[in-house]
């Protein structure tokens, strides 16, 4: 590849990534996918309407990227999740941090992108805060504390940090046939839970989930073929076009908010660049915009009172430092790290889940003894 065909597939994946997440941003909106809100309607009200949609997105990612892996598309360990080493306590730390904050913030980088698109200065202040801090986590002082103190423990795993790969060891199975037999035992009982019983998904929910479900095995696509080259015309290394990680990448929107704010902020010292991060927050934005403007529905609201800021100010910056440590959000770690079936991202999303569970029973339990 030359240095002009780079440029031009840099900006086909620029412009694929963009117009794929404007079409997310306005999903995400219509049919009100949210990860907190899916957790919150299980403990307030015993209501796993939303935890279904949630499932079957993860079901249709975890298949779509089984099925390129098997067709030779992909390759896992070369996506930003495949380390050797499993920082364990990275996940639990980092994820149980994001949980708190996304109660806090009422919502997760995701939830926060479409409410800001729709009219919501709350959420302005939330990504502004999540994205200082996460900067911070990633290069400033509080990602002196993460390497030396948290990515100090982890578990040395070599070619087995997905479930796929582990199997693969342990069996007489290819790689690519074990990971597909992986995503089968894992995607069929989501999707068959999500489909069936008196509860199952219909309509705006239905749609909701394979929606988001097949963008994220969509952004796996654009990054990881449309985006992939074999020999950089500088470098003559095999490379993927526009990561901010130099592997393959799918949706996550925590480190990207705090890439684009470090961009806005230093882009005339002529080393940042655009990344498929950075347009996907900018597009996630755009998107709901468009539909609120479209639906009337756009509308401006700020907070209610002091404790309303407080609760938002921490909860921007437990998601900021949580998604970086975690090495992702509800969408970068809970739904296109899960879709590798990656170890660390499994345990990344139950932190999260557990800890968010808990805050919500705790603000319940507050709430009650007020009344």
């Amino acid at each position: 590849m030359d240095a002009a065909q780079l440029a031009n597939s840099t900006w086909m994946v620029l412009a694929s990534t963009l117009a794929l997440s404007m079409a997310l941003g306005a999903v995400l909106q219509a049919t009100h996918f949210c990860t907190l809100g899916a957790i919150s309607d299980v403990v307030l009200m015993q209501d796993t309407s939303r935890l279904k949609q949630w499932a079957l997105a993860a079901a249709v990612a975890i298949l779509g990227f089984a099925a390129m892996h098997k067709l030779g598309w992909i390759d896992p360990q070369k996506s930003m999740y495949g380390s050797p080493q499993l920082l364990w306590l990275s996940s639990v730390v980092g994820g149980g941090l994001f949980g708190v904050g996304m109660v806090l913030a009422s919502g997760c980088a995701s939830k926060n992108l479409i409410r800001l698109g729709a009219g919501n200065l709350k959420s302005l202040v939330v990504l502004l805060v999540m994205g200082v801090v996460a900067l911070a986590t990633l290069k400033g002082l509080l990602g002196v504390w993460r390497v030396s103190v948290l990515e100090r423990f982890y578990v040395h795993a070599p070619a087995q940090s997905y479930v796929g790969s582990w199997w693969a060891a342990h069996s007489q199975q290819s790689v690519p046939q074990a990971s597909a037999w992986a995503a089968l035992c894992t995607a069929g009982p989501l999707a068959l839970w999500s489909l069936q019983g008196r509860s199952r998904l219909k309509g705006a929910l239905l749609f909701g989930g394979l929606a988001v479900g097949l963008a994220v095995v969509a952004m796996w696509w654009i990054t990881g073929v449309l985006g992939h080259g074999l020999e950089h015309p500088d470098t003559l290394e095999e490379f993927f076009v526009s990561t901010a990680s130099g592997r393959m990448e799918s949706f996550s929107f925590t480190a990207p908010v705090a890439t684009v704010l470090d961009a806005f902020m230093y882009f005339s010292d002529g080393s940042k660049r655009l990344t498929v991060g950075m347009v996907s927050v900018c597009g996630v934005v755009m998107g709901a915009f468009g539909r609120s403007i479209w639906t009337g529905s756009f509308r401006w609201e700020s907070f209610v009172n002091r404790a309303d800021l407080t609760h938002h100010l921490m909860g921007g910056a437990l998601m900021g430092m949580g998604g970086v440590t975690a090495m992702g959000c509800t969408v970068g770690q809970g739904l296109s790290g899960l879709s590798t079936l990656s170890w660390m991202s499994g345990l990344t999303l139950i932190s999260i889940g557990l800890s968010a569970g808990l805050t919500l029973s705790w603000q319940l339990h507050q709430m009650e003894g007020q009344a």
